[in-house]
C-alpha cells in the first residue's frame, strides 16, 4: 500500500478513503473523471486533520457535498476529494411558535425537509425537493417556490485552510440570486443555523406534496442532470429563451437539452463531460446570437480535460 494511502487512512476509516474513484459515481450527472483520493469526511476533527495533512505535503484539495450542482471534468481530480458527511443537527425551540436549527453542512436539503415535516417546524418546505447538500445551497443561495437561503439563515460557521473555524453573521453572507459571500471565499462551510415556526403536520405534508408533484410535472428527473443549467439573465427565465431559439431536444453526444424543460441539459445515458460542455457553448452562442445576452453557468465546472 503506497505511504499516502497508508497515512489517509490513519486520518478517517479505511473504508472512508477510496483512490482512483470515478467521480462519475459521486455526481447527479453520473459523469466525471477519476478522483485520485475521494475522501468521506464524517466529522470536523477528521476535517481539520485532513486539512493539516494536505498543507504540509503539498496536496490539492477539492470539496464536494451531494454532487448536485457540479460537473467533473473527463480528466478528473488530482489530490484529495473530500465529500463532506456532517449530518449532524440540533433543534432548539425558542419560544412556543419560533424555532432554531443548528445544521452541519454535508446534510441533504431533503433530510432537513424530512426532519422539520417529523417535528412540525415550518418554513422548509421548499427545500424537500431541491437536490444538494446545506453547504452548497448556503455558497448558492438555493431556492424554490418562492422560498431561499437568505429568508433561513441566522448564522454560519466555516473552517479555513489552516484549520481555523469562524462565524459569519446573515449581515456578511451577500445573499444575491444563486449567489453569497461563499462563492468569493476559499473556505469550508460546517454547519448553518436556521430560523423556521411550529407549525401544522398535515399542512408542512400538503404543502411538500404539492411542490413535488410540481416538480415532476415540469422537471427532467427522470434522467441525470444537475439542475437549472444556467442562472437566471436580468429577471429573464433562460430556460424560456433557450425554448425560444428552438433548442429543445438539441443534442451532442448523449448530451441533450431536455425537451421537458429547456433550463435543464440531461444525461441521456453515455454523455461525457465534453458532450456538457459543447452543449453549453452552443446555448450560449444561440442566446448571444439572437438576444445579444451573456448567459451564465448555475453549475461549477470542476476537474481536468482528458
Amino acid at each position: 500500500m503506497p505511504e499516502l494511502e497508508r497515512q489517509l487512512q490513519e486520518i478517517v476509516k479505511k473504508n472512508n478513503v477510496l483512490k482512483n474513484e470515478p467521480m462519475a459515481k459521486h455526481t447527479s450527472f453520473k459523469i466525471g473523471g477519476i478522483a485520485d483520493y475521494f475522501i468521506k469526511v464524517t466529522n470536523i476533527e477528521e476535517l481539520k486533520k485532513i486539512l493539516e495533512f494536505s498543507n504540509k505535503n503539498k496536496i490539492p484539495i477539492t470539496i464536494v457535498g451531494n454532487g448536485t450542482n457540479i460537473l467533473v471534468r473527463d480528466g478528473g481530480i488530482r489530490g484529495i476529494v473530500i465529500k463532506l458527511e456532517l449530518n449532524g443537527f440540533k433543534i432548539k425551540r425558542v419560544s412556543a411558535e419560533d424555532v432554531l436549527i443548528t445544521v452541519e453542512s454535508g446534510m441533504t436539503l431533503a433530510a432537513l425537509a424530512a426532519i422539520a415535516l417529523k417535528e412540525e417546524i415550518t418554513g422548509l418546505e421548499f427545500l424537500a425537493g431541491i437536490p444538494g447538500s446545506i453547504g452548497g445551497a448556503i455558497r448558492m443561495n438555493a431556492g424554490a417556490y418562492g422560498g431561499e437561503m437568505k429568508d433561513l439563515v441566522v448564522k454560519t460557521r466555516y473552517m479555513t485552510y489552516d484549520g481555523k473555524i469562524k462565524t459569519l453573521e446573515l449581515s456578511k453572507h451577500e445573499f444575491e440570486y444563486r449567489n453569497s459571500v461563499f462563492s468569493k471565499m476559499d473556505v469550508i462551510i460546517i454547519d448553518t443555523t436556521i430560523k423556521a415556526k411550529k407549525g401544522s403536520k398535515l399542512e408542512i405534508q400538503e404543502k411538500m406534496d404539492e411542490y413535488s408533484a410540481s416538480r415532476k410535472k415540469a422537471q427532467p428527473l427522470e434522467y441525470p442532470n444537475a439542475g437549472s443549467t444556467f442562472k437566471r439573465k436580468e429577471g429573464v427565465l433562460t430556460a424560456k429563451l433557450i425554448d425560444e431559439c428552438g433548442l429543445k431536444g438539441f443534442s451532442v453526444g448523449d448530451a441533450e437539452v431536455s425537451t421537458k424543460h429547456a433550463g435543464f441539459i440531461i444525461n441521456k445515458g453515455k454523455a461525457t463531460a465534453k458532450d456538457i460542455l459543447e452543449l453549453v457553448e452552443h446555448i450560449k452562442t444561440e442566446i448571444k446570437k439572437k438576444y445579444d445576452l451573456d448567459i451564465e453557468l448555475e453549475i461549477l465546472v470542476l476537474g481536468e480535460e482528458k
